[in-house]
C-alpha cells in the first residue's frame, strides 16, 4: 500500500537516492540539499513524493511563475513502475496549478531519455517542436 503525501527538506536523503539511480533522469547543482529546500518553500504544496511505508518510491517536482506551470523530477522507481504512481503524482500536482490558476504545465525531457519521451507521450503531453533551451549561468 503506498501514500502519496507533499514533498519535505527531511524527503532529502531518498529523494536524490532515488533520483540518482532513475535511468535518464539528470541530478545537478540545482539539486542540493538548500536549492530543492528554496523550491520547495517557494513552491508550497506542489511536490510531492509516494512512500511505500517509509520508503520514497516516487516523486514529482511542480512550481510555476505565474504564468505556466513546470515539472521536474517525475521518478518511480523501477520495482514500482506500471503501477500508474507517477500519473497519480503529475496529476495531484496539475491539480495543485489549477486551483493557481496555471493552466499549461511544461516538462524538459532529456533528448535521450526513451522512457520519459514514451511515458509523456502515452500520458497525452504533446512534444514541442521548434523550441530552443538556452542556459546561462548567473
Amino acid at each position: 500500500m503506498h501514500e502519496i503525501r507533499e514533498m519535505v527538506i527531511e524527503d532529502y536523503p531518498s529523494l536524490i537516492e532515488l533520483w540518482n539511480r532513475t535511468e535518464g533522469l539528470a541530478i545537478g547543482e540545482a539539486d542540493s540539499e538548500e536549492a530543492i529546500d528554496h523550491y520547495l518553500q517557494r513552491n508550497p504544496g506542489m511536490s510531492f513524493v509516494c512512500a511505500d511505508e517509509n520508503k520514497i518510491i516516487g516523486t514529482v517536482m511542480c512550481g510555476h511563475d505565474g504564468r505556466r506551470g513546470y515539472l521536474y523530477h517525475v521518478a518511480v522507481d523501477q520495482d514500482y513502475r506500471g503501477r500508474n504512481l507517477a500519473q497519480e503524482l503529475v496529476k495531484r500536482s496539475l491539480s495543485r496549478l489549477s486551483e493557481e490558476g496555471i493552466h499549461r504545465c511544461h516538462i524538459l525531457v532529456i533528448a535521450d531519455n526513451e522512457i520519459g519521451k514514451h511515458f509523456w507521450t502515452k500520458t497525452g503531453w504533446n512534444r514541442r517542436d521548434g523550441i530552443l533551451l538556452y542556459s546561462h549561468e548567473t
